[in-house]
């Protein structure tokens, strides 16, 4: 038995339809004899790049433990999925009890209160910086004959 790492990128409009995604991932995975140990529902964030038309998608973490060979049964059901919009399994030694760091990121996003005073400042006085108008330099003409030249 390998220990695992999954990591599952839903189709962001399906983010009301997580726990019951779970629950039917959780009975496949069941299925294929994989235990898991962990389950993180990180949320809806911002990909790094455009999938099947998606900016965004709701990630959800599973720590898994289960026989290698049942890891390709279990990709071959998940491509199919089009809930599914990317996934990865990734081998490891140890699960670490600790929440993994893009859950512990979105958290903190989470809890961070935005001042919507400080905001509008920032943003007022931004603009004032940019509307300083610098008069030109005063400067002669130049004198040009009608070849063009001084």
């Amino acid at each position: 038995m390998k220990k695992y790492e999954a990591v599952i990128i839903l189709n962001p409009n399906l983010s009301s339809k997580v726990d019951e995604f779970k629950k039917d991932f959780e009975k496949l995975l069941s299925d294929n004899s994989f235990s898991i140990a962990k389950t993180e529902d990180v949320g809806r964030r911002q990909l790094a790049y455009s999938i099947n038309n998606h900016n965004k998608g709701h990630y959800i973490l599973f720590n898994l433990e289960g026989d290698p060979s049942k890891l390709i049964e279990l990709e071959t059901k998940i491509k199919y999925n089009e809930s599914i919009i990317r996934h990865l399994f990734i081998v490891v030694k140890e699960h670490k009890g600790e929440d993994s760091s893009l859950f512990t990121e979105s958290k903190n996003k989470k809890s961070e209160p935005v001042d919507i005073e400080e905001e509008k400042e920032r943003k007022a006085d931004k603009p004032k910086e940019d509307q300083q108008i610098k008069e030109p330099k005063e400067s002669s003409p130049k004198k040009v004959d009608e070849d063009g030249e001084e």
